[in-house]
């Protein structure tokens, strides 16, 4: 099987493979899956994140489902007290990902994305002239030749493994998430509740009147067992402790969403100083910068990540009236040297708004954490959401070779 370009799709990164068919080439994508479905339940995109989908043009099919929200509060469960962060601009949407990961398929080629698959391994041949072609070795004995390959298969990526990258390390931290579902309806506000105690968090987010997006982080823990023992556990050990609002919404919980999973990150500096690419072949999403929940942009900044893949590939598809693979090397270079460091930033600020918010049990963390983190450095940490990554290339069919 002959391509002129092959992506490792799993998640939303399918904007991966959008990026780069609005941008004049032709992807493929494989999941592992059998259909469309999810690990979450849910995504919090972040003003970030919507320009990212204004880009790939599929904002406009979420926004009349989602409502904003305006605020969030956030309860020391300790003391009782309550600080109040507003969310400035048009504030911040919650959506499935299902619905997210539907509309992006949408955009795509019938066909485009091939499911029941997992890479096995990856080669590269020579084609003379310096240039190259990637070779995608499928479990299934399938074999796929491509001009570029971009690899957004996850925080375990085998593209990433491939290009020398670090692996990912644990982060100290594990995580419940799950779906809650009030039939009734729930009652609650537009805005977004967070619980902090020693050495864990907590929270919900609101989908829609009836659906609640909620979850749970602590320290080193490991839960195991199926979702009635989870929920038991949350409710009568995590936290017992949290206000009734919370232990409601974790009642209603729909069992069958239920996941816990040790958080993972990349480390910073392997993000700085490592290879990100490798001639035709890259990554983006998990596969390069797997972070820890805190800023909530793990999502985002993947959509991120296709829009500026997206764009320096089209300039070259412009440039050539076509793929060229020597430049496309350079696009795909000039691609990592825009995304490497705002990557690395955002995994240090997400590890350190985390570490501040839960960890921190000592007196003086606390005054730090109420006393000047939510009131002075949150806003300025959150202001990473408001980046703009810019506008993919118009290209037209009559600007590239046939």
């Amino acid at each position: 099987m002959s391509l002129s370009t092959f992506l490792v799709t799993c998640k939303i990164r399918v904007g991966s493979s959008i990026g780069f068919e609005k941008s004049g080439g032709s992807s493929f994508g494989i999941r592992e899956v059998t259909r469309i479905k999810v690990q979450w339940y849910s995504l919090n995109p972040h003003p970030n994140a919507w320009r990212a989908l204004d880009a790939l043009g599929v904002s406009h099919k979420l926004t009349p489902i989602y409502a904003p929200l305006v605020k969030g509060c956030v309860t020391d469960v300790s003391t009782g007290d309550v600080q109040q962060l507003l969310f400035p601009g048009q504030g911040t949407r919650t959506v499935h990902r299902k619905a997210l990961l539907e509309a992006l398929a949408e955009e795509l080629p019938t066909d485009s994305i091939r499911f029941s698959s997992k890479l096995a391994a990856i080669e590269t041949q020579e084609q003379g002239s310096g240039a190259s072609i990637t070779v995608v070795h499928l479990e299934d004995g399938t074999t796929i030749k491509s001009k570029v390959l971009i690899g957004c298969d996850g925080v375990h990526s085998v593209v990433a493994r491939w290009l020398g990258l670090a692996e990912p390390v644990y982060s100290g931290r594990s995580a419940l998430r799950g779906l809650a579902v009030f039939p009734q309806g729930h009652g609650f506000d537009q805005e977004m509740q967070q619980f902090v105690d020693v050495g864990k968090r907590a929270g919900f987010i609101l989908l829609n009147d009836k659906e609640i997006y909620f979850g749970l982080s602590c320290k080193g823990e490991n839960m195991e067992g199926d979702p009635e023992q989870l929920q038991r556990l949350l409710l009568e050990k995590y936290s017992k402790n949290f206000p009734p609002v919370y232990l409601d919404v974790v009642r209603h919980a729909n069992l069958s969403t239920l996941t816990w999973a040790p958080v993972m990150l990349r480390h910073p500096w392997a993000i700085m100083f490592g290879n990100l690419s490798k001639g035709n072949v890259t990554v983006a999403g998990d596969a390069m910068h797997p972070m820890t929940p805190d800023l909530g942009q793990g999502g985002g900044s993947a959509l991120e990540d296709a829009v500026v893949l997206g764009r320096h590939i089209g300039n070259s598809v412009m440039k050539n009236r076509g793929i060229v693979p020597g430049d496309m090397a350079k696009a795909i270079d000039d691609y990592v040297k825009e995304r490497r460091w705002r990557a690395a930033w955002l995994i240090i600020g997400s590890y350190l708004s985390g570490w501040l918010q839960q960890d921190g049990a000592k007196w003086w963390t606390k005054i730090l954490r109420d006393g000047i983190f939510y009131k002075y450095v949150f806003g300025r940490i959150h202001g990473v959401t408001h980046y703009d990554c810019g506008k993919l290339p118009a290209i037209s069919s009559g600007e590239l070779d046939q």
